[in-house]
């Protein structure tokens, strides 16, 4: 199966701004002065936008200080002494100046940037009108998805629909409700043309189904329920399905399986690398770097019975379904690992590091489900809601649920999501969003009123020339 490989050497993909936290330039790139005039050239730039998706700043460190460790359900990992400097994140003492802070929103702005170039110069280009347009709604749905990042860790923020004529990037920040139909009106014009599924050759490309999905999160998080469950149910009525084999989702047989909603290819080739999502998270030095691991609190959220538990843990001593011994190689790092960005030795590819080969799922249809569920719920429609909570519990070999009020099911269908989508960078801003983040979050240092959001990075705000208003707090 041929993947998509985007050559981050051949385009830099950005012009002159006056705003340094917009125009990130690659090294060796080339100029986009002499880019956009061929077919090959719009397919090359689309292609820049996915490459993101499994870049360091994506799905590495700064995707998990940000979305990870601040959560409950994991922690830093490693031995104590290495970085030690990402417990800021895991008791909320990170500053304006912090890394992660900085690099999380500059990762972001490159993709933005990325996803601009094609949506403004890729209309130019005299090529198939049909497959111009579907690039361009590729680029409008993978921009939706990097403004959804953007809004959920930061709160409003500029809004740039297209390269600025004059080049002008500095900009005052949009509100957060700008922002979320900014994503909207992205989401539903992307759906209108993208098709749902496409030849061998392009797969991992996004879908009608991945942007109504992810239209259907964003409007949860909007709380604008009726259009949550009319949309989620507009994808469960396009064929997705869950995987009965919760082991079999996460492994490489598993990729773009009938669960997949939106999933990013990771597959390693000469000249493009891998992903390193795996590498950071496996076990200490026998598979990874051992970082960003699951708590105590997280093994204890698993109700008797649950298989996700064992499945979704990874521990000292054990030996997988796929026959390798688990044994780190530190003893000073902790007994309990990440199983879901597990790759057996006997499947992976060393040419690229661990786990390079490991895809990573952003939507799976059991989102779908608990988005369809919780929007079901808050309109009254408790049968529906438990309709669709039940088909993920007994995917995991767990009775129907027992909650039949609103406000009993209402809890049940956040736990419900806390242990499908544990680890996968969902917590965090599932707390933040239904209120819930100082019961679980606050003996860990977080402050209501101010952490629901993360600081503007403090170069952006001095490169802002004095437009950018930092968040409260910070």
């Amino acid at each position: 199966m041929k993947k998509i490989f985007l050559t981050l050497s051949i385009l830099s993909l950005s012009i002159s701004c006056n705003n340094d936290f917009v125009d990130i330039k690659d090294e060796g790139q080339t100029n986009v002065a002499n880019f956009f005039t061929t077919q090959d050239d719009a397919m090359q730039a689309t292609s820049a936008i996915y490459s993101f998706l499994r870049s360091w700043e994506n799905t590495g460190f700064p995707a998990q200080y940000v979305f990870g460790v601040t959560g409950d359900d994991v922690e830093k990992g490693s031995n104590p002494g290495d970085a030690s400097f990402i417990n800021a994140y895991d008791n909320f003492t990170f500053t304006v100046s912090d890394d992660g802070v900085r690099g999380y929103w500059i990762g972001q702005w490159q993709a933005v940037n990325r996803a601009n170039q094609v949506i403004t110069n890729v209309p130019k280009i005299n090529m198939d009108a049909t497959l111009k347009n579907r690039l361009v709604a590729e680029a409008k749905m993978l921009r939706a998805y990097f403004y959804f990042n953007l809004v959920r860790i930061y709160g409003g923020v500029p809004i740039y629909d297209g390269l600025p004529a004059d080049g002008n990037y500095l900009k005052a920040r949009n509100s957060t409700a700008e922002v979320y139909n900014f994503i909207v009106s992205d989401l539903l014009a992307a759906s209108e043309v993208l098709p749902q599924t496409y030849p061998a050759a392009d797969r991992g490309r996004v879908t009608k189904g991945g942007a109504l999905g992810l239209l259907s999160k964003v409007y949860l998080y909007m709380k604008d329920y009726q259009k949550a469950y009319d949309t989620s149910n507009q994808v469960i009525g396009m064929g997705y399905s869950l995987d009965p084999d919760f082991n079999h989702l996460f492994r490489p047989a598993g990729e773009f399986g009938s669960e997949s909603v939106f999933e990013v290819n990771c597959d390693c080739a000469p000249g493009f690398g891998g992903s390193q999502y795996a590498e950071v998270q496996g076990v200490r030095n026998q598979f990874g770097w051992g970082f960003f691991t699951p708590t105590q609190a997280l093994e204890n959220a698993f109700e008797p019975g649950d298989i996700r538990k064992e499945l979704s843990i990874l521990r000292e001593g054990e030996t997988t379904l796929e026959g390798d011994l688990i044994k780190k190689g530190d003893p000073q790092a902790g007994n309990m690992w990440n199983q879901k960005v597990y790759v057996p030795t006997s499947l992976n590819n060393n040419a690229c590091g661990y786990g390079s080969i490991q895809n990573i799922r952003i939507l799976r249809f059991a989102d779908i489900l608990l988005i369809n569920a919780e929007a079901a719920n808050e309109l009254g429609n408790t049968a529906a809601a438990i309709t669709s909570i039940n088909k993920v519990r007994n995917r995991a070999q767990l009775g129907n649920t027992t909650a039949s009020s609103q406000g009993a099911l209402r809890t049940a269908i956040w736990q419900e999501r806390r242990v499908e989508l544990a680890m996968e960078m969902d917590r965090f801003p599932d707390l933040v969003r239904t209120g819930q983040a100082a019961t679980y979050l606050g003996p860990k240092g977080f402050k209501t009123g101010k952490n629901e959001v993360f600081p503007i990075p403090l170069d952006a705000m001095n490169q802002s020339n004095g437009l950018f208003v930092q968040n409260p707090g910070y």
